[in-house]
């Protein structure tokens, strides 16, 4: 059943805006994977003709696993005595740290996409939204994938990809899909910062500093609040 809030921001802006924005909050990682849930459920419930954009914080940090991903690298004991949380996303993909970061979801029905039937296609016209957005902030993204895939790698930001956005050829967002019913949920991590030191100890591998970057590498100066404000205008933002 979707709940009475989530319901509230759906409808509260419906004959204004093209895409629906719900309020930057902070939940656990079981909280925010189940409101994406719900969002997409509601979606395909309520046969909505236009999208929807959140952005989120987790407390206390998480890590969240691919679909499909094999847990075998996760040292949950580890994890616990950091006081890391660990759940199971809807899409797919490798794992993630979600600590020092701004998370965007959205659901998209396919047909209002030009080439929503085509998974390549979708994230290059989803992930606009994100360069746009951006841009407005003086940073210019482009995406990525110009570099081999070592696929070896259980650390999601390690790897770059036609659906992951880069600065100057550092990756910065990491996205994820998946498809249900004729809708699309989207959803992926901007690092803010990140810790080098604790990625290494839950990915037992290097967080190397020329494939990953930060906004706080990139533009010291911005606050999350800056981001935030830049997308809650998001219906500006798409193409």
């Amino acid at each position: 059943m979707f709940s009475r809030s989530l319901k509230k921001h759906f409808w509260k802006e419906k004959k204004i805006k093209m895409i629906k924005f719900i309020p930057y909050e902070v939940l656990t990682g079981a909280e925010n994977m189940q409101k994406d849930n719900d969002l997409l459920n509601f979606a395909i419930q309520s046969q909505i003709d236009y999208p929807i954009f959140r952005l989120y914080g987790w407390k206390p940090a998480c890590v969240s696993l691919g679909r499909n991903q094999s847990e075998d690298f996760v040292d949950k004991e580890f994890l616990k005595s950091c006081g890391i949380d660990i759940v199971r996303r809807l899409t797919g993909g490798r794992a993630l740290l979600h600590d020092d970061e701004i998370t965007y979801s959205c659901v998209f029905p396919v047909n209002f996409l030009k080439h929503g039937e085509n998974v390549t296609k979708s994230y290059i016209e989803i992930s606009q939204i994100l360069i746009n957005g951006f841009k407005k902030l003086g940073i210019e993204l482009d995406f990525g994938g110009s570099k081999p895939v070592n696929t070896k790698h259980d650390y999601c930001m390690l790897i770059s990809t036609g659906a992951d956005l880069c600065y100057q050829g550092k990756k910065l967002i990491g996205s994820a899909q998946c498809r249900k019913n004729g809708y699309i949920l989207q959803h992926g991590s901007i690092l803010y910062d990140y810790d080098k030191e604790l990625l290494e100890k839950i990915f037992k591998e290097p967080a190397d500093d020329t494939s990953i970057t930060s906004i706080k590498a990139i533009r010291p100066d911005l606050s999350r609040k800056d981001i935030i404000s830049v997308f809650e205008n998001v219906d500006n933002f798409i193409a």
